[in-house]
Order: C-alpha cells, then structure tokens, then sequence
C-alpha cells in the first residue's frame, strides 16, 4: 500500500529517446557520462524525507485512534506502548518494514507530536541548547556556546509549525492567527516562547525559545566561568546583603536575567521579596517569595495587567525588596519612588550598553511615562534611588562578562556622578577567535565603604587595588 506514497518511476516516466545517429567519421565520439553514485547525504535526505511521509500519515491514525481527553490522566510508559502498538498495526497494513533504529526514531517522533512539541522536543531536551530560533518550517537555529548553529531539524510543511504554535499558545490560554499574529508565552518548563505568524512574517512563522535552565547557576558557578572574579563577587555580596539598589544593564542575551539571579542569591532568608515579570523567569531560592506576572488583553482588549498595575499593587503588600525582571516602560517612576522610599535593596534590570546609557535609557522612561518633571528633577530621582549598575555584556566570541560595576555617587550641578570600581579589559584575540582579557578594579574605593562596615562588612583596601584578578 505504501506504493501510492511513492513518486512513480523516473524511468518508466520518462519519453523514449530517439535513436542515437552513428557519430560522424569527422567528429570523435563524446566520452560517455558514468552516472552519478548517491551520496550519503542523498540517501540520508530521501530516508528522512521517508519517515516524515510516514509519521504525517502515522500521525493521523493516532488522532483517528487515540482518546486524546484521557492523555492528560496516561502514564507516560502506558502511552508509548499505545502508540507502538497503533504505530506497527498502520505500517503492516501499509506493507511498510522499517529497520530497528528508524522504528524507534519513528516511535519517539509520534510521542513527540502527541504529548510534546514535535521536532523542538529534542532540542528543548538538550542541555547544551539556550535558544532555539525557528525561520520557517525548513530552517531551525539553535544557540550553543553563544554561537548560532543551523541545526538538520525540519517542520513538514508551514501547517505542521503553526499546529505546535497553536498547542502552546492555547495551553495557556492565548491564541496567535491573522487577527492577532504574534503572542509571547511561557512552555511548562518556565522557557520563554515568542511566535510572530503570517502576514507579519512573510517567509513562515517566526518562533523564538529562550531555554529555562533547571539548575540555577550561582555566584561560584559564574565565577568559575570566567563572568566575573572572586573579588567581585565579595563586593557584589556586600552590596546585596547591604541593601543597595541595583540596575543589571546589557543587551538582549548578555546575562541580565541570569546575573539578577546570581545576585538574589546573597538577599537574606528572613526578608520579605516579590518579584514582577512579563514573563516569569527569576528562581529566588528564598522562603518568603511572592512571585507575579503581568498579563496581556483578552480577545476583547480587556482583562490586561500591566507590571506598573503589579508594581503599584505590590506597593501595597509589606515587601521588603522588589525585583521587577525587566524595567522597560512606565513602571520606571514606581520602581524608582519605591527604592527611594523603605524598599531598599531593589533590583531589575534593563537594557543598555554602559552604565550611562543605562541611566540615560531610566530618564527615557520616565518622559515616555508622560511624568512632566524637569529633567534635573529626574536626574536627582535617579541618583537618588540608584546605588550601582552592573553592566553585562555577550562579548564578540559568545563569552559573558560582566564588563563594569559602576557606583551612582549623587550630583554634581545637573550631571549624575559616576565612579567605575570595576571593569574588564580586552587585551587581544587568540587565533581560535577567542577574547584574551582580564578583570581589573580601577582603583577607586567604595563610595558606600562605610555602609558596608556598618553593616558588617568591612572590605579590604587591597580589594580595590588596580589589576585584582591576573
């Protein structure tokens, strides 16, 4: 039965050929063509190509077979042995015999289509993965080491992507069509999911997934890693534990969120923290947490909370550190009126490229707010309720850094002043495309040395001494 799958043969397609002419005695007879061999790139493509025929037709009798309201209650063992059993009864009645390995590979894809998120599945399974990019049914990136890969994973067809789209939009109860072509969400895992489908994407549907990390990397785990040295993290320990507030600042996929992570870290057990996200990414480790997400309209443009509607709620609610994921729109005048007033010890983060553009970026905010202050006002806010800006950066060969931690020291005139305390440098590149680097203090002490010695925490002299870290 599976014949009817198949191309018809090339050769019983194609037109006899005229009888060849005997060659002229003048002219020397061409050198006959020895056809082409397969390749093993060719028999690998038209052997995928196969199983995708199979699994799309596969795939149809599970939907016919399966009591998809009983799935939710299945073990995991009990369905695949459905599924195996489904799956072999459909290829023997298609005369179809496939080899143990492509059984198997074939058997793993119909679970995956069913109770997973279909050819993502593995990628979403790999640990090396951060970020899976998808252009269209027949392209997929993957990001590994802070290099973009192009990975041999394949949709069918554009159908097929917009039905794993779908499965994940509606299993939190958004939708994504041609009213409304594009939806950020959140899988099971915690992993942030953004699709843009057509019209707006001309090429195919656009899917991006920054991948959840189940085991938080730590304080220790990113020095270890070369982001930042022993003696920052002693200085960024003090500064936690002493309730300074601190911007995380970089670009889209330096580390922010992970950092703003590492720092929660050293918040004490006793305190009580709430966290404000768009999409809720932070693993506080603490026992006293109060985790919030905002929330985008309804179908009818209503029901939409916003992180100023959580951030003014949360006013309300006895925190003693709020944590806001990201600072991007008009949430900026409560999050700086609650670090200037009880709520020490705040965090978030933001984007820019340095840590004046980061207070740069702050006063953006607050004109887009619609707040009419003068702009020396809003600098004295600034400077007032911003203690430190950490700066990280996704360097030129994938590595993170945090290149800069820089103080807010207050006003000089109408200018915030500004003191770097550490940086990284870039001494050269080695042939491998690698950054030779180093971290270095500048040799500026603490302008908050005395609230940390108040606080218990008298830091060394020598830990501000230039070169700290060859």
């Amino acid at each position: 039965m599976f014949s009817k799958y198949k191309k018809a043969d090339a050769s019983a397609a194609r037109p006899a050929t005229a009888p060849q002419r005997a060659p002229s005695p003048a002219l020397k007879a061409p050198t006959r063509a020895t056809p082409a061999k397969p390749t093993p790139e060719d028999k690998d493509r038209k052997r995928k190509e196969r199983l995708g025929e199979l699994k799309v037709e596969l795939h149809k009798r599970l939907l016919e077979n399966l009591n998809l309201s009983a799935l939710e209650h299945a073990a995991e063992n009990d369905l695949r042995a459905e599924i195996q059993s489904i799956a072999a009864e459909a290829l023997e009645e298609m005369s179809v015999v496939l080899n143990k390995e492509d059984r198997t590979q074939l058997n793993q894809e119909l679970f995956d289509e069913v109770t997973g998120l279909g050819p993502l599945e593995p990628l979403l399974k790999d640990e090396t993965v951060n970020d899976i990019l998808v252009n269209g049914p027949k392209q997929i990136f993957v990001e590994r080491d802070g290099k973009l890969q192009l990975t041999d994973i394949t949709f069918k067809d554009e159908r097929h992507l917009l039905r794993i789209i779908d499965k994940i939009v509606s299993a939190v109860g958004r939708r994504v069509d041609e009213s409304n072509p594009y939806v950020d969400a959140r899988l099971a895992d915690g992993s942030r999911f953004n699709a843009m489908v057509p019209p707006i994407a001309v090429d195919g549907s656009l899917v991006s997934i920054r991948k959840f990390k189940k085991d938080k990397l730590g304080i220790d785990d990113l020095a270890r890693f070369g982001a930042f040295t022993e003696e920052m993290a002693v200085y960024l320990q003090a500064a936690v534990a002493c309730r300074l507030n601190i911007i995380v600042s970089g670009g889209t996929g330096s580390g922010k969120t992970t950092t703003l992570n590492a720092l929660s870290s050293f918040i004490d057990n006793s305190e009580r923290i709430l966290t404000i996200e768009d999409t809720a990414e932070l693993q506080l480790q603490q026992t006293h947490v109060g985790r919030m997400e905002s929330r985008p309209p309804n179908v009818e443009g209503r029901g939409a909370v916003s992180q100023r509607d959580c951030l003014k709620n949360a006013l309300r609610m006895r925190p003693d550190r709020i944590i806001v994921g990201e600072t991007r729109g008009e949430e900026v005048i409560d999050m700086l009126q609650a670090m200037n007033t009880g709520h020490d010890g705040s965090m978030t983060t933001i984007h820019a490229n340095n840590a004046r553009d980061a207070v740069s970026r702050l006063e953006n905010m607050i004109a887009m707010a619609g707040i009419e202050m003068p702009l020396k006002a809003v600098r004295a806010q600034v400077a007032s309720a911003v203690n430190l800006i950490v700066q990280a950066s996704r360097l030129q060969d994938g590595s993170r850094r945090m290149v800069s931690i820089t103080e807010l020291t207050g006003m000089e005139g109408e200018v915030i002043s500004m003191q770097e305390v550490f940086r990284y440098e870039r001494l050269g590149l080695q042939p491998d495309g690698k950054i030779i680097g180093r971290f270095t203090a500048t040799g500026v002490r603490s302008h908050y040395s005395e609230r940390f010695r108040q606080w218990g925490y008298d830091l060394p002299a020598s830990l501000f001494e230039p070169n700290v870290g060859n």
